[in-house]
């Protein structure tokens, strides 16, 4: 029997409780009488970052179809939840059971990003779970980490029992048989991390102790045998297409709302600023079968009207343009678009940029990074300015008005001339327009030496230095047809020092922990002064930090392999200085950086076809897709959806509502009719939006199709299959247009045993028995007032359910209403947390 943390007291009171009721689709509700082994997955950021992460669901649906395993997911609480999980002494919980992550027997953190740290001590404080390796105990959750951060963890790795660097698909398995095995014969915790060591991947921190000397880090000791470094996990091949076919759906809006499909995984273009492209080697491809079966089969089972085909240079896959037609010609009549959020200028050719607009334009981003071809010599990018100018040129001719810019600030060798020049070749590029609106938003971050990339050894821009060259930006970017956005410099210098970062780091984030330190990634939650109090009370001085290394120098890192050789890395410094440029070695040969051994790890580069087999056999959509219709002169048949909110259901806001309907009836395969224009959207409109925290029996929207529905009934069975479980179908009735009118609207409100019913009675029953109740109202910094009296029908306690009061309001159309909380607040005094929790629920309504 499991523990269910409730929260009925709790999300009520918080901004955006959809992000922690779970219910996604394709979400895994576990039977716990049937697991031996639970993990709890958590990305420690906010929902909306961690529902757009592919790996945390590649994982997610691995565990999910072993058996006798489970895996739930978590993601960071906000600070006004974790403030009322605290005020209520409840712990951190488990999305799709609700179950506290202290009953899990592993917990397993995604390390995307460095500024992510905190929330992971927010995290293991709320489970009730000692945030050092050293302070837990045999009875507490397994830690284990895994990410992009991984290959540098040294500043979490006190909070870790182990941590899985590189490819998790087939580490994550093996690292299941050990834990298993170490439960059966009676492992202690210690041993089973001796255990798990032995695995190729697996980095446990306690078996390394960092030597200091004078404050400097000189020697890294391995405390096990035969274990002085650890290697990253590389996988010959991307992860099986059947894990992927039924994705998470969020049910709040994530940042990236769409389908990702991994079309290939590394990149071996040298760039040498990229860590990615040095800890993902070597490139591995998908077929173009495999990613048409994806995307099909993916689109059909979530709802997506977006796809995004995912990999580090998504231009360089092998056959794009034969790839995205193949796609286009499936996807282009349901208005499903695709995204290429990661592509080169050179790669985005006019065939490229035609296939991509047939539905709707995504956004046009090309990335210089530098200012002049020089500065692109020394750090490998590998394209020129006209090549930049060119593919702006084919842009603007395609029909795109803005486009997006993105440059590192401080890169080796940068100079004023350097600087100068990202003005000069921004506005070089809008003239490419040749006329008409246009903009280019320039977007500019500061360079962070990352670990494991050629430019480990050099410096970080202080943040005076930071400031010093935005500010010139600034000045110098016309406004017309121009737009600067930075990278915070305080914050770059966070990321810095965390990237080049060693254990003693722990300590510091955990002081500023202590000090309210939360979020550092969202600007509106961080603040440096935090961590340089915390500093200062530790004696650490955070600036060195970001001081040039010498080669001979001991990093942090140096026990943890990308399978990169130190001697290419270094050589690679050399050549930027030099500015000799690397060929990438998919198709000018092996360039020597030591990572394949040609048998298990070696490219996977897929052949080039002219045209896709399993395409040319198919010719109608599969069964159940969303026949999109474009409205014409054609007969429209217009039909009204009865349904309910109940549940969970009322702590979503209006639109995360309309979303969730709009992929319910792409799932169903109705025959909608869509909008014209340069966005088309499905002909669909919704009653009145319901308040969050609201239940109701009386929600419709109406629906334009291009045929009749034959069956209601079978149609609305259809539509409850495809849409959660907290929106319920009642009844499909053909409609016509009509004028709206008045209704009354009555509601049935659970008051919480806060509220004295005594009281409430008689203050209700002078309001009744009064002419008139005046309140003021300030809307668009306008005072108007408005009486209340006329719009309340009924009020008074269910003599039955003493603590459920009946209302009944008048809701006018066309003129100002009211709404039950701001009758409970106004009218009935209620505080404004008493009125968040009561328990709201529209039920009937009459028209007049």
């Amino acid at each position: 029997m499991t523990t269910k943390v409730p929260l009925d007291s709790i999300l009520p009171l918080v901004q955006k409780p959809g992000r922690y009721i779970g219910g996604e689709l394709n979400a895994v509700r576990p039977d716990y009488s049937q697991v031996d082994l639970s993990f709890a997955l958590v990305f420690p950021d906010l929902y909306e970052i961690g529902m757009s992460h592919q790996g945390l669901q590649i994982l997610y649906h691995i565990i999910n179809r072993q058996p006798g395993l489970a895996a739930e997911r978590c993601y960071a609480p906000d600070v006004d939840m974790e403030a009322q999980l605290r005020q209520q002494k409840l712990p951190i919980f488990s999305l799709e059971t609700r179950r506290p992550l202290a009953e899990f027997d592993v917990i397993g953190f995604t390390l995307p990003y460095e500024l992510c740290y905190t929330n992971i001590l927010t995290v293991l404080d709320l489970a009730g779970i000692p945030f050092r390796s050293e302070d837990r105990g045999e009875d507490f959750p397994l830690i284990i980490g895994g990410g992009a951060c991984a290959m540098n963890p040294e500043p979490v790795a006190d909070f870790f029992d182990l941590i899985v660097l590189g490819d998790g698909e087939e580490a994550l398995l093996e690292l299941i048989w050990a834990l298993r095995a170490s439960r059966e014969q009676g492992f202690s915790r210690a041993e089973t991390l001796q255990r798990c060591a032995d695995i190729e991947g697996v980095y446990v921190p306690s078996l390394f102790k960092p030597q200091y000397t004078d404050g400097q880090l000189t020697a890294i000791e391995p405390l096990k045998k035969d274990y002085p470094a650890v290697s990253r996990r590389i996988v010959s091949e991307l992860p099986p297409v059947e894990l992927l076919t039924r994705p998470l759906v969020p049910i709040v809006k994530p940042i990236h709302d769409r389908l990702g499909v991994e079309i290939a995984r590394g990149c071996t273009r040298s760039c040498r600023f990229c860590q990615a492209g040095m800890t993902y080697r070597p490139v591995r491809e998908r077929s173009r079968e495999q990613i048409m079966q994806l995307a099909e089969e993916g689109i059909h089972n979530s709802g997506f009207d977006e796809l995004a085909l995912l990999s580090l240079s998504t231009g360089d896959y092998s056959s794009l343009p034969e790839l995205l037609k193949d796609l286009m010609d499936r996807f282009a009549e349901e208005h499903v678009s695709v995204a290429l959020p990661s592509m080169r200028v050179g790669t985005l050719t006019p065939e490229v940029i035609e296939q991509i607009r047939r539905v709707r334009k995504s956004g046009f981003t090309v990335a210089p990074e530098a200012g002049t071809d020089r500065l692109r010599e020394v750090i490998n990018k590998g394209i020129t300015e006209e090549d930049l100018l060119a593919g702006c040129r084919d842009a603007f001719a395609a029909g795109w008005n803005v486009i997006k810019f993105y440059f590192m600030i401080g890169l080796p060798t940068e100079t004023q001339e350097d600087l100068e020049a990202i003005i000069d070749l921004a506005m070089r590029a809008k003239k490419e327009a040749m006329g008409g609106r246009t903009q280019i938003n320039v977007s500019v971050s500061t360079f962070v030496p990352k670990p494991h990339t050629p430019f480990q050894w050099h410096g970080q821009l202080s943040i005076a230095e930071t400031k010093e060259r935005i500010d010139f930006l600034k000045r110098k970017l016309p406004r017309k047809g121009f737009r600067l956005k930075w990278h915070e410099p305080y914050q770059s210098f966070l990321e810095g020092l965390f990237s080049r970062g060693d254990r003693r780091l722990a300590s510091l984030i955990e002081a500023a922990w202590q000090a309210g330190a939360r979020l550092d990634g969202w600007s509106d939650h961080f603040l440096l002064e935090r961590w340089q109090e915390a500093a200062e009370q530790l004696g650490l001085d955070l600036d060195s930090y970001l001081r040039p290394r010498n080669q001979d120098e001991v990093l942090p890192w140096d026990h943890l392999h990308c399978g990169v050789d130190r001697a290419f890395l270094e050589k690679e410094y050399q050549k930027a200085l030099d500015q000799v440029y690397t060929p990438d070695c998919r198709n000018k040969g092996c360039q020597q950086c030591g990572l394949c051994d040609f048998k298990s790890i070696k490219p996977l580069i897929q052949k080039k076809e002219e045209s896709s087999p399993a395409m040319e056999q198919q010719v109608e959509p599969p069964k159940g897709s969303w026949k999109r219709t474009e409205q014409g002169q054609q007969t429209v048949f217009r039909y009204r959806v009865h349904y309910a909110r109940l549940g969970d259901g009322r702590f979503l806001g209006h639109l995360e509502v309309l979303q969730l309907v709009f992929r319910g009836l792409q799932r169903s395969g109705l025959p909608m009719l869509f909008s014209q224009g340069f966005n088309p959207s499905p002909k669909v409109s919704f009653s009145p939006a319901l308040p969050v925290g609201v239940e109701s029996y009386i929600e419709y929207f109406d629906i334009d199709l291009a045929t009749p529905i034959k069956n209601p009934q079978k149609t609305a069975e259809l539509l409850n299959i495809s849409l959660p479980d907290f929106l319920a179908v009642q009844e499909i009735v053909a409609i016509r247009k009509k004028a709206p009118v008045d209704q009354i609207i009555s509601y049935q409100c659970t008051l919480p045993e806060s509220v004295d019913v005594d009281q409430l009675t008689v203050t209700s029953q002078a309001f009744l028995a009064a002419d008139a109740f005046v309140i003021e109202r300030i809307r668009k910094q306008k005072k108007r007032e408005l009486d209340l009296r006329p719009l309340v029908q009924r009020l008074e306690l269910d003599a039955e359910q003493g603590r459920v009061l009946l209302l009944d309001l008048l809701h006018p159309h066309g003129a100002a209403g009211t709404s039950p909380r701001e009758i409970l607040e106004k009218v009935l005094g209620l505080s404004e947390e008493q009125s968040q929790l009561v328990r709201i629920v529209k039920w009937k309504s009459q028209e007049i």
